[in-house]
């Protein structure tokens, strides 16, 4: 059992392992990210030692992952389909097996969490985040898109129909307090009782016999979450979105802003997809 990562900084304690996001300033979810979740899942499906609950939470302030790396999506999908196979290449897929690993996993989020980022999250059992500080946004439709790796099933379970068509059509940022009061998130909690509260509750399920805690996930899951072939359309639809003319437009004129660089069009992505002038 290891887990040691370039991007992903880790420890262990009391059956709960820590794992902190650490790929820059924005966490994009690229190449290196992708390389590691794909080996942490591994880890975890076939030797996953004493651990019970994954915490995952980010090395930035500002972004616990801000989206996907929109220069290298060939690429960050090659490695993610080293989680299930040519057939399962794709982002969203990795994040389908994520919500189904056989441990606990809660996502602490401070910053931005927005596209891939967000359905990164989405992907866990439970999110916690900062009341003053945590932002969640699928922007993709402001681009032109969608989102593609679990967004739109979460979000539509979690939201129901007519709030998750004004998250995902609006493409704007939620600050904690209102995704708590939607359903996106568990709790918005102050910032300086976030890491207690997060680390209470990881050690207190950690501290169960796990078969039970095994199993109570399993069959939440098999009521709630979405069939595999239903991740794979939103991929391949998202694929075939960002490819059209007006998506690349759209994500050359932000690009030319400040996409993908630390900075303000970063900070208030929401706000900025819907200046594109026309």
């Amino acid at each position: 059992m290891s887990f040691a990562y370039s991007s992903i900084q880790t420890r262990e304690q009391a059956g709960v392992l820590f794992a902190t996001l650490d790929a820059g300033p924005l966490n994009l979810i690229g190449v290196d990210l992708v390389r590691d979740l794909v080996s942490l899942l591994d880890t975890l499906y076939t030797d996953p030692g004493d651990v019970r609950v994954v915490v995952i939470d980010s090395a930035s302030p500002e972004f616990f992952a801000a989206h996907v790396d929109l220069t290298a999506i060939p690429q960050y999908t090659a490695e993610a389909a080293k989680a299930g196979g040519p057939g399962d290449a794709s982002l969203g897929m990795l994040l389908f097996k994520l919500a189904h690993v056989p441990v606990i996993t809660i996502a602490k989020v401070r910053g931005r969490a927005r596209g891939g980022g967000n359905e990164l999250a989405l992907a866990c059992d439970m999110i916690f985040a900062a009341r003053e500080n945590a932002i969640f946004g699928q922007f993709e439709s402001g681009t032109g898109a969608l989102p593609g790796a679990g967004g739109m099933q979460h979000l539509t379970r979690r939201l129901g129909r007519t709030r998750a068509i004004e998250a995902i059509t609006g493409a704007d940022d939620f600050d904690a307090d209102l995704a708590e009061c939607y359903g996106w998130i568990n709790r918005a909690l102050p910032d300086a009782e976030l890491d207690g509260f997060v680390e209470r509750l990881a050690k207190r399920i950690a501290g169960f016999p796990p078969e039970g805690v095994k199993t109570a996930k399993r069959a939440i899951n098999d009521l709630t979450l979405p069939h595999p072939a239903s991740v794979r359309s939103d991929s391949a639809t998202f694929l075939g979105l960002v490819a059209l003319p007006e998506s690349r437009e759209r994500l050359e004129y932000l690009a030319d802003r400040g996409l993908q660089t630390p900075g303000e069009l970063e900070r208030d992505l929401g706000k900025a997809v819907a200046e594109f002038p026309g």
